[in-house]
């Protein structure tokens, strides 16, 4: 654990997808649990699919999505645990392979060789989630000991309702870690 106000700090990497616009509500519901956040966009994230300066307020700390020089200070201390939300196809099948292309890729890349607890709560269209290259995915990943949430497509159902991104299941599953 962190030594910043006896909290633990949770790593929040956002991928670029629709439901990423309900983020505060999971950085609400760490913060309730006494976890301090830091959040880390993809770079396709950062192009509107949240509000960043609202998520800057909410944690008191800089939205970040591009590397730091050596010479920066670096803006979080290092993470207790890792939480990816909503996890795209895109980053998922990266993530599985090794790319660290972007620093949100990097830091989960990162996460697994020091043994950070990881969550995924992935947000993936069904069409998608059926290719083959995001089903070896899935299994390479959980063999690393990655916990993943139910799937998310947000597809409506037989009455036209989306249902609600289950923000909160990252911190249950994390606290099975614990």
């Amino acid at each position: 654990m962190t030594e910043q106000a006896g909290k633990p700090f949770l790593y929040l990497v956002v991928c670029a997808a629709g439901v990423a616009a309900g983020v505060s509500e999971l950085i609400t519901a760490a913060q309730e649990r006494d976890w301090e956040v830091g959040v880390i966009a993809t770079p396709v994230a950062m192009g509107g699919f949240f509000d960043a300066a609202a998520v800057e307020a909410q944690t008191g700390r800089p939205v970040r999505s591009a590397w730091r020089t050596p010479a920066d200070p670096r803006p979080f201390p290092p993470p207790d645990a890792v939480v990816v939300a909503p996890a795209t196809f895109n980053t998922v099948n990266k993530w599985a392979a090794g790319v660290a292309d972007t620093l949100a890729l990097g830091t989960l890349c990162e996460a697994y060789g020091v043994g950070v607890p990881t969550v995924a709560l992935p947000c993936v269209a069904d069409a998608l989630a059926a290719h083959p290259a995001y089903q070896d995915s899935l299994i390479r990943l959980r063999g690393m000991g990655v916990r993943f949430g139910e799937p998310y497509s947000g597809e409506p159902d037989e009455y036209g309702r989306r249902p609600k991104f289950p923000w909160a299941d990252a911190l249950d599953l994390l606290e099975r870690h614990w």
